[in-house]
């Protein structure tokens, strides 16, 4: 299942990276890819393990604002 989120302060790449990072480390997050410039993270998740609510929680605790 892929999910697209808009996200608040990804300013440069190591800020994709860390972002990336985070949500990766999900049970159930197959791949996970930010694009600063869009301000945009796409997930894969597992359908039915995956958690976009989790997903959004890690993006806040990394430090970035998940908008929508």
């Amino acid at each position: 299942m892929k999910v697209e989120l808009e996200v608040r302060g990804l300013h440069c790449d190591g800020c994709a990276r860390s972002v990336e990072r985070a949500v990766k480390r999900l049970d159930g997050v197959l791949d996970a890819r930010a694009d600063h410039r869009a301000g945009q993270l796409t997930i894969q998740l597992v359908p039915g393990r995956g958690d976009d609510t989790a997903v959004r929680r890690r993006v806040e605790d990394a430090g970035f604002e998940v908008v929508g």
